[in-house]
């Protein structure tokens, strides 16, 4: 998209998808952080994209209902069993979810072989196509987060193990197909990397989300990509800003 393109009516949606996003992403990334899991996201988010892929093979592409069942059933079998893995082998966590990802991922490859349009099926799911999201798209994010954050905010550590796996879950079940796995993660960790305050994450996250935006637009750049790369730039400025001479093998 050129920059003469980037009207408001395209801006304004994708950037409310953002903030829906990080509305979610932005604590439970910290969370990811403090319990050194922190390829979780990845794992869950590509077992949410191969329920998609399920669905999209199976013909339920026109019924959105069926598609977001087939993806939060993925999505919460893989939290299930990270759960019951992290009970069982807690010192090897960290490489049974890499595992996992890969496995999915593999998985996905697979089943896509003999399909004409994998690569468009692949962008979709790794890079997104958050400026084609609509206000209509927004709503079952909408419906979902709220309640999420209610739960989170409201009870937080007492979720307990299970419970953080299965909420994380249900709001990766969305963002993924929002805005796809690589904005998912970026939207997870970078922000809890930049700064442990909440407040200062948000911001990271935004301005993140706005400048790659604008970036993509005037630059006729793939729009995922481009918030990924500018959400790094924030975390990166932000965390030289905040703490220009903490060691970062420390706690700095």
């Amino acid at each position: 998209m050129s920059a003469p393109g980037l009207e408001w009516s395209i801006l304004a949606p994708a950037l409310a998808a953002g903030a829906l996003v990080l509305s979610t992403h932005v604590p439970l990334g910290r969370q990811v952080l403090q319990r050194g899991i922190i390829f979780i996201d990845l794992a869950i988010a590509q077992f949410a994209a191969l329920g998609v892929i399920v669905a999209a093979l199976m013909g339920w592409d026109n019924s959105p209902l069926a598609t977001q069942a087939a993806a939060a059933s993925a999505a919460l079998a893989g939290a299930l069993t990270m759960t019951w893995t992290e009970r069982r082998w807690p010192w090897i966590q960290e490489a049974i979810i890499g595992a996992a990802f890969v496995t999915a991922a593999s998985l996905s490859l697979l089943l896509l072989a003999g399909n004409p349009q994998a690569g468009e099926h692949l962008q979709d799911i790794l890079a997104g196509q958050i400026l084609w999201i609509s206000w209509p798209d927004l709503l079952p994010a909408l419906l979902l987060y709220m309640p999420l954050l209610g739960l989170w905010f409201g009870f937080g550590e007492r979720l307990g193990r299970i419970g953080f796996y299965l909420l994380f879950a249900a709001a990766v079940t969305v963002s993924v197909q929002l805005v796809g796995i690589y904005l998912v993660f970026a939207s997870l960790i970078l922000p809890a990397l930049a700064t442990r305050g909440l407040k200062s994450a948000y911001l990271v996250g935004a301005a993140g989300y706005a400048s790659g935006l604008l970036a993509s637009g005037g630059l006729d750049l793939p729009a995922g990509p481009a918030i990924v790369c500018a959400l790094a730039l924030c975390a990166l400025l932000c965390a030289l800003l905040l703490r220009p001479h903490a060691d970062v093998t420390g706690d700095g």
